[in-house]
């Protein structure tokens, strides 16, 4: 298979294409230089390819770290999100606890101004937990933080953003449930939801606490 060929295809199977380099380790290589070439929509589609694998076979993209770190971090919005899923996928195989490292600055735009960033950060919070349980207290007390963020739409202050934020945060929270062990913060965290003005986080917040036999 021409990798570049197909991924420059429009609409191309981005999960076909990660089937053909799990089999062929030697095509992540070449799947990394088409993720961080300078520019070109053609990106995306490496990206994809890329946390595709993250998600199967991470050990293949582990040696990658710190490509995803960089992208973590990089101007461009939508290689940003699959490089901060593509992180979290790769603590399952991180023995050298590069993760670890980056931990507070992973963590650091829950608290704004860009809520799908945090969005992100917080749903791929569950995984990260499961696959690195001694950091599920610091990733816990990291997403409570979207309570006080301060996102912006359109360069204007954006309670409403907060509250799709926190929607995602009660999720994790269920998701992660096992791991957590101040458990009291949480409820109180989820309880003060039930006043909260997005009638879907109320909705959230009421089936968290019944699920967990807590008393509003």
């Amino acid at each position: 298979m021409d990798i570049v060929k197909e991924i420059g295809k429009k609409g191309c199977d981005a999960a076909g294409i990660a089937c053909y380099a799990m089999k062929h380790p030697q095509c992540i290589r070449q799947l990394i230089e088409g993720v961080t070439a300078p520019k070109g929509s053609v990106r995306f589609g490496y990206a994809k390819v890329l946390r595709l694998i993250s998600q199967q076979r991470p050990e293949l993209v582990y040696p990658y770290f710190s490509t995803f770190r960089e992208l973590s971090v990089c101007d461009n919005s939508f290689l940003k999100w699959d490089a901060i899923a593509i992180l979290s996928n790769l603590t399952m195989v991180d023995s050298e606890n590069r993760f670890d490292a980056i931990f507070h600055d992973y963590y650091a735009p829950i608290a704004g101004p860009v809520m799908i960033t945090a969005a992100n950060i917080i749903g791929c919070s569950a995984t990260i937990a499961k696959a690195k349980p001694c950091l599920a207290q610091h990733i816990t007390k990291e997403i409570l933080k979207v309570e006080n963020a301060a996102f912006e739409n359109r360069g204007q202050p954006s309670p409403e953003c907060r509250n799709v934020a926190i929607g995602h945060a009660i999720s994790t929270l269920d998701q992660m449930f096992d791991q957590i062990e101040e458990r009291e913060t949480v409820f109180g965290f989820v309880k003060r939801q039930l006043h909260n003005s997005r009638k879907q986080v109320v909705i959230k917040a009421e089936k968290f606490l019944k699920k967990y036999n807590i008393q509003p």
